[in-house]
């Protein structure tokens, strides 16, 4: 792609990660002078396979098959039950911030999208 603020006539180079829907997931531009990270860039597509399986999100620094953080809860109610797992199985800081385990299913779909 060429990046007119940079030049007219050398390309960057530019990611696009796009999902089987057609829409773009991920966009990462790199300068001139450095190259693309793959490692990166399949833990990105396996991060965003993994929060659409888990339903989560995926922290910062995570890397394949760790916990996800769980979405914040909608009521009261739910609040109140995120804090007596929180307390019980030390899953979390917080109400606001908890995490879980991928089920295995996402994990093992993780696992045959590589070999694909």
């Amino acid at each position: 792609m060429i990046a007119s603020d940079i030049s007219n006539t050398e390309t960057v180079r530019n990611v696009f990660v796009i999902d089987d829907k057609g829409i773009i997931r991920t966009i990462l531009i790199y300068p001139l002078n450095i190259g693309r990270f793959i490692p990166e860039i399949i833990r990105i597509v396996e991060a965003l396979q993994m929060s659409e399986c888990t339903e989560g999100s995926t922290p910062a620094n995570w890397i394949p098959n760790q916990p996800v953080i769980i979405p914040a809860p909608k009521t009261f109610e739910s609040l109140l039950k995120r804090n007596e797992e929180i307390e019980k199985n030390r899953n979390g800081m917080s109400w606001y911030l908890s995490f879980k385990e991928p089920a295995k299913e996402c994990i093992d779909n993780n696992e045959k999208k590589k070999l694909e």
